[in-house]
């Protein structure tokens, strides 16, 4: 690629960060004939992620998705349950939710870190109780890679009997008071998709300390066929196994996850110091982001001190050819979910409108990120 289509190319979020040895070992998965789902290499990576994690079990799937699904179904999330998800997260939480017939109710978040607010939590699980209604799970959100607080969290749902499924899909890597992510809940899920800290391209992982679990997640993954010479199904099944190839390029990602999270975090180290003499304009989620992986930087804007929305710097990045985009819309906002039943404050409406992520990706270069530092000090030259 020339210079000149370097400067011209769109500087991403968070664009997939791969290399000579993920291609040394997915070569070595397709020449070893393991190219269906299932073999070696997604072996080793269950190994090496339960570990990483420090999860007994560990479950590659074809999605973060799918594992949300699974862990739910296992939670006993049907037709007349209800789930609780965060309002402040990606559709495919609450989606995994409608994927087993139950309901999800949305609880507004914290306003520093943008994870569920265990106030709030704790006192939606008192309200659908005292309605008489079965609340079988609540799926907390590590939100851009800060682990929600699991210490104020997991005593509330233990005193109400309702069971813990990790969305941890933005987080591996991360912390929270000592223990990694992945490893809170009955069970967690993970994700790998192409924008996230590692990826295999597409794919998940559901982890478990649980053996019955882990064993009934691997049979209902592989379309519930039973242990016949033929193929032989009493139940519904799905195809979400992750393929063999897939995994090679997820144990590499693994043996480079803490190099990768150190470029994050160096970058969002030079957010910080770009905004630092800004009134109106915070780090999201910093300073507390110590355990943080970093996976995706943001900053809010209080327009009402800076003079300029979030819009305006998106705009201004944009026409240099740089992606940036608002924090997650809140699920009560999306269309599908109007009708759905919620706790809120205002705060998630909040970030969503004064939010904007920057780009943040272990993969940039040099240029490109000089790039975006240079567009970001224009535009605050001129507002």
């Amino acid at each position: 690629m020339s210079a000149v289509q370097q400067t011209r190319q769109r500087v991403l979020l968070s664009p997939p960060d791969v290399g000579p040895r993920e291609e040394e070992l997915v070569v070595e998965a397709v020449r070893s004939g393991w190219i269906a789902p299932l073999g070696p290499m997604v072996d080793a990576f269950e190994r090496g992620m339960a570990e990483r994690t420090g999860r007994q079990h560990a479950v590659a799937l074809s999605s973060g998705t799918a594992a949300l699904h699974l862990a739910l179904l296992e939670a006993g999330a049907k037709a007349g349950t209800v789930v609780i998800v965060p309002t402040m997260t990606f559709a495919a939480t609450a989606n995994a939710v409608v994927y087993t017939g139950a309901e999800p109710f949305f609880v507004d978040c914290d306003e520093e870190t943008g994870n569920l607010d265990p106030e709030l939590l704790e006192r939606a699980l008192g309200d659908l109780r005292a309605a008489g209604e079965v609340v079988v799970a609540v799926v907390p959100v590590d939100l851009l890679g800060r682990c929600a607080d699991y210490t104020a969290l997991l005593p509330i749902c233990e005193r109400f009997g309702v069971t813990v499924v990790s969305d941890a899909a933005e987080s591996l890597g991360s912390t929270h008071a000592g223990r990694p992510a992945g490893s809170f809940g009955s069970t967690a899920a993970l994700s790998f998709n192409g924008n996230k800290v590692m990826t295999t391209s597409g794919g998940g992982m559901l982890l478990t300390d649980d053996a019955a679990t882990a064993e009934r997640v691997r049979y209902l993954s592989t379309q519930a066929r039973q242990p016949s010479v033929h193929y032989e199904h009493t139940e519904v099944g799905y195809n979400y196994r992750l393929s063999n190839v897939l995994a090679a390029l997820g144990i590499a990602q693994l043996e480079r996850l803490d190099e990768m999270i150190e470029r994050r975090r160096s970058l969002r180290q030079r957010y910080v110091k770009l905004f630092a003499d800004r009134v109106g304009v915070r780090v999201f989620q910093h300073p507390g982001d110590a355990g943080d992986n970093c996976w995706l930087t943001a900053v809010v804007v209080d327009p009402q001190h800076t003079g300029w929305l979030a819009g305006d710097l998106r705009k201004a990045l944009d026409v240099a050819g740089i992606e940036s985009r608002p924090l997650w819309k809140p699920m009560h906002a999306q269309p599908i979910f109007r009708s759905a039943r919620s706790l809120l404050t205002g705060v998630a409406d909040r970030l969503f409108d004064t939010g904007l992520t920057l780009p943040s990706g272990s993969a940039l270069q040099p240029s490109q990120t000089e790039r975006v530092m240079r567009t970001v000090t224009e535009f605050l030259g001129r507002v």
